[in-house]
């Protein structure tokens, strides 16, 4: 994979050594959500649980594939620390949302996304660590979630207390992984089935089945949101759940070849733009471009979903890959060392001044999904 080997080495080098030494707050115990363009850290009102969760996983993933060392112990002290000041903070079942920077309760909103992503480090973290306690929290938290978070009509809602009544996919797509990284951590038929119900929650309700793409927001019985031809499409996420389908079924699940390929065709059909050949941000269900402006993380799914294809031997699928991996090296100029510009606008200009840390998960996801096919004939 021609973009691969410079990718791999400007993780291991810069940006690992950036996010785990200057992206480290040493005095609090837990990750800086931010550093600016001179990558200094940027003090704010709230720390959300999400970033530590995403770091936390992240980290724990780089140690493992040996691409990172020295920070089992470290890790496993934010892990601690996260788990005393966000878990069950204010006295009530699940995670607080933020916390300030003295570490109270910042924002009290039980969140299904953030919920998810500590899912996800608890079950990353006991492969790495093999401490059952991560095992038990996980499980504890999906009941935090089904209990807190119930919602009629499948799934769950989006945050409690919340007034806003729109029902999303994203959360759910992120629980789908946190579940099935349980599942591949202990092996129990039951977060199985858990991620069974959460694919056919996407298959019957997310996906149009007009168009074949998966919708992001809908009412509270999953309806879409907007009239036909109006609602969102992120062509990232069609490759984010192209790639999850395929983690699903890797595992031992099922879900309909016709479903997964017009995902991907559909990504590939409308969200791609022709001049740049980056990945837009986000099109309605009829190929309408809503905006136009470029993020770094649909490019790193669009990595793994390529990826996937090309392990099942679709034509062209590896070079794809590896344009799409060749395209998110873009967004991590040299100046940074280590660090990126999240988004473009629609001209090719920054959108942003500052580097936000969440996107290390995204990023360095495509990198262990390249690295499977690295080196393969097939990649050329």
């Amino acid at each position: 994979m021609k973009s691969f080997a410079f990718a791999k080495a400007w993780a291991k080098e810069s940006a690992l050594p950036l996010w785990s030494g200057v992206g480290f707050d040493m005095a609090r115990g837990l990750f800086h959500e931010r550093l600016d363009f001179d990558r200094n850290p940027i003090a704010l009102p709230a720390t959300r649980l999400m970033v530590q969760a995403r770091q936390i996983a992240t980290f724990s993933r780089a140690t493992l594939a040996g691409w990172h060392r020295g920070s089992e112990t470290v890790l496993a002290a934010c892990l601690a620390n996260v788990e005393r000041l966000y878990h069950r903070a204010d006295g009530h079942p699940g995670w607080v949302f933020s916390i300030d920077p003295n570490g109270k309760p910042a924002s009290r909103v039980r969140d299904l996304y953030a919920h998810a992503f500590i899912v996800y480090a608890l079950a990353w973290s006991y492969r790495l660590t093999g401490d059952p306690h991560s095992i038990r929290l996980a499980d504890e938290t999906l009941a935090e979630i089904d209990m807190v978070l119930a919602a009629s009509h499948g799934g769950h809602l989006d945050a409690a207390p919340s007034d806003d009544p729109t029902r999303r996919q994203n959360p759910h797509m992120h629980l789908l992984e946190a579940v099935l990284a349980l599942y591949e951590a202990t092996g129990r038929e039951r977060d199985l089935v858990r991620a069974g119900a959460l694919v056919e929650l996407a298959t019957s309700r997310f996906i149009d089945a007009e168009s074949g793409a998966l919708l992001e927001d809908f009412t509270p019985d999953w309806k879409p949101l907007e009239p036909r031809g109006y609602n969102r499409v992120e062509p990232g996420h069609q490759f984010e759940w192209y790639w999850l389908f395929g983690e699903y079924r890797r595992l031992g699940g099922s879900v309909p070849e016709e479903v997964t390929d017009r995902l991907l065709d559909f990504g590939l059909d409308h969200g791609i733009d022709q001049e740049s050949g980056l990945i837009v941000d986000a099109v309605t269900e009829s190929g309408s471009i809503l905006n136009p402006s470029f993020r770094s993380w649909p490019h790193a799914e669009g990595v793994k979903a390529f990826v996937t294809a090309a392990k099942g031997g679709q034509e062209g699928a590896a070079q794809m890959a590896d344009h799409l991996l060749a395209s998110l090296v873009t967004f991590c100029p040299d100046m940074l060392d280590g660090g990126w510009i999240d988004r473009f606008d629609a001209d090719g200009a920054p959108a942003v001044d500052d580097m936000p840390a969440s996107t290390l998960y995204h990023v360095m996801g495509a990198l262990f999904e390249a690295e499977l096919l690295a080196g393969s004939e097939r990649l050329g």
